[in-house]
């Protein structure tokens, strides 16, 4: 009786010891597995980001992509000092030049774009690749307007069209036709509304566009926040980044001309008044030194007319 239950007992503890190895190989056999899965899943997480970062221009300077509103961004983002807008790969969006009502206050409130005249039916395209992120209609406002996301960081809108001929989400290349010019919304004639904003930022798209010309302004524009709406207020960035190229450049060359001062040799002829101290001080070499390279000593009386190196 005895020695079946130590028998019994012996089994036992066999059968635990023998689950907890195979438990044990089943941890090791699963880990590799595990490490897979995360890799599996952080591919899946890159191959998303990409694919956003290419479906949405723009992706990581933009807070979110809505169609609900024109401004919808208002405190969400964070609107660099300045930032650099390539404007290369443009096409103008009409090829007419006149313009009827430009950018700034009018009629009590703030005009936020170019009017430029056009006939209802005339062919208005994108100024720029990109994808669109709206196409509604306001009766009070735009009218029939479309707004487009492009891959440089600017949104452009335009507005009172006759008709809409993209849809939202679509991706479009500069010169592709996107509605007709009209006359629906709040206004007084046909014509095209366009706005250029960056983040929400309206900047004057006479900044960016010369339509008598039918040409970009530069290949490129520098953004600065708070400056991209009146011509005073580019007069005065342009001024001041003069100003500081200048003294950059000043500040370069009173650099240099002291760095080749200071490998010359260097004289002083002694006037009435002067002292070791005083040399030092204007040429900015410790007494000490002074006294070696001339053979004296910080007690020597120096004579007027005498010439003490410095350098």
């Amino acid at each position: 009786m005895i020695l079946k239950c130590i028998r019994t007992v012996a089994l036992a503890a066999l059968a635990l010891v023998s689950v907890n190895v195979s438990g044990q190989d089943l941890l090791a056999r699963q880990a590799p597995i595990d490490r897979k899965l995360k890799a599996v899943d952080s591919l899946a997480l890159i191959r998303q980001i990409k694919a956003e970062k290419s479906v949405y221009p723009a992706y990581s300077l933009y807070p979110n992509w809505s169609n609900e509103r024109v401004h919808a961004y208002g405190n969400t983002v964070n609107v660099p000092d300045s930032f650099r807008i390539d404007l290369t790969g443009f096409c103008m969006p009409t090829t007419h030049t006149q313009i009827t009502s430009k950018c700034g206050p009018r009629w009590r409130r703030m005009h936020n774009g170019l009017d430029i005249k056009v006939y209802i039916g005339d062919t208005i395209r994108a100024a720029f690749d990109g994808r669109v992120r709206m196409v509604k209609y306001e009766r009070r406002g735009y009218g029939k307007y479309v707004v487009i996301r492009h891959d440089n960081g600017l949104e452009t809108i335009y507005g009172h069209l006759s008709k809409q001929i993209v849809k939202e989400d679509e991706y479009v290349k500069a010169g592709d036709p996107i509605g007709l010019g009209g006359n629906t919304g709040r206004s007084t004639g046909s014509h095209l509304h366009f706005e250029t904003r960056f983040l929400g930022e309206v900047i004057n798209p006479e900044f960016l566009f010369d339509f008598p010309k039918q040409d970009i302004v530069a290949d490129n524009y520098l953004f600065v926040r708070g400056a991209n709406r009146y011509d005073y207020q580019r007069k005065r960035l342009d001024v001041a980044l003069k100003e500081a190229k200048a003294e950059s450049v000043s500040s370069k060359d009173k650099a240099t001309s002291q760095k080749q001062a200071g490998n010359s040799i260097r004289y002083h002829k002694i006037r009435k008044g002067d002292t070791l101290g005083r040399i030092s001080r204007i040429y900015h070499v410790p007494i000490d030194r002074l006294c070696k390279m001339n053979g004296i000593k910080r007690n020597t009386v120096l004579r007027i007319g005498q010439v003490l190196r410095c350098s």
